[in-house]
């Protein structure tokens, strides 16, 4: 694999876009953050030819995020890329990451380990399900709930360490806020699920950083929170939705809106940055 350049721009997007759903993260990094740095989200790419035609993709986020998209398994030429560096993660589809994870980074420490299942949704299809509550802007919920929902996502689900959790959780509000990308299901001034995009473009969204608290579960709430954000989309020119299961509940309620299981995701995270 060769480093890439801003001259490869427009061809590595072509790759990308025919394997959209693979390829949320990458294309939204690169349309956001570009390839310039100077953002933990900006990415440097590698690519790997065949008869002058793009085979292969790997990701790096200035933030050691790893986005392998390797159809050919190229996974050993993969590894040298990015064997030497500090690396916070890797996320795409699973044999991707666990090939590339074989070559040299299966002792590494981590925090997340997870393949779940890939879900992805025509939105012509989506079902609607009746319900208690309106979807708001995340601007209108009250910044102390939706901080203690994100600290308990972030602790609970993805082990973030608590040395650091406090300020990982306002970065992550006042991200949410900057990008408009969540919103809040409520039943008038409280609070009951939380919904978002974290990644998207004009025709396709990926869901990220669904949440209801504990004692709210189980009522649908954020199975609504979902669908009526998925219906504001659509009616913006969004037609298509994917996302990742966290739990056989969750993937039961994306189904009841008419997701299908397209796939499998891997995440991981690693405890310390990797060298």
């Amino acid at each position: 694999m060769i480093p890439a350049t801003e001259a490869d721009r427009a061809e590595i997007e072509t790759f990308l876009r025919a394997r959209l759903h693979q390829a949320m993260f990458p294309l939204n990094n690169l349309a956001e953050h570009g390839m310039a740095g100077g953002h933990d989200y900006a990415v440097s790419f590698w690519i790997a030819r065949q008869a002058g035609q793009i085979t292969d993709v790997l990701t790096l986020t200035q933030g050691g995020m790893v986005m392998p998209l390797l159809p050919s398994s190229n996974f050993a030429d993969a590894a040298v890329q990015i064997r030497g560096r500090k690396l916070s993660g890797m996320v795409g589809p699973v044999a991707c990451v666990r090939g590339l994870e074989r070559q040299g980074l299966t002792d590494l420490p981590r925090s997340v380990d997870a393949d779940e299942p890939q879900f992805l949704l025509d939105l012509s299809n989506l079902s609607v399900p009746a319900g208690t509550g309106q979807l708001r802007p995340l601007s209108e919920a009250p910044a102390d709930v939706i901080k203690s929902w994100i600290w308990d996502y972030d602790r609970n689900t993805l082990n973030a360490p608590l040395a650091r959790l406090d300020a990982r959780v306002e970065r992550t509000y006042d991200r949410y806020l900057a990008n408009a990308s969540h919103t809040v299901l409520m039943d008038g001034q409280t609070p009951l699920a939380m919904t978002g995009f974290n990644a998207q473009l004009p025709e396709t969204v990926q869901l990220g950083g669904v949440y209801t608290p504990p004692e709210l579960r189980n009522r649908g709430h954020a199975r609504r929170a979902v669908a009526v954000h998925l219906a504001e989309g659509a009616a913006q020119g969004v037609n298509k939705a994917t996302l990742f299961s966290a739990s056989p509940a969750a993937a039961r309620a994306y189904r009841a809106l008419g997701f299908e299981k397209v796939g499998t995701w891997t995440l991981i995270l690693f405890k310390e940055a990797a060298t």
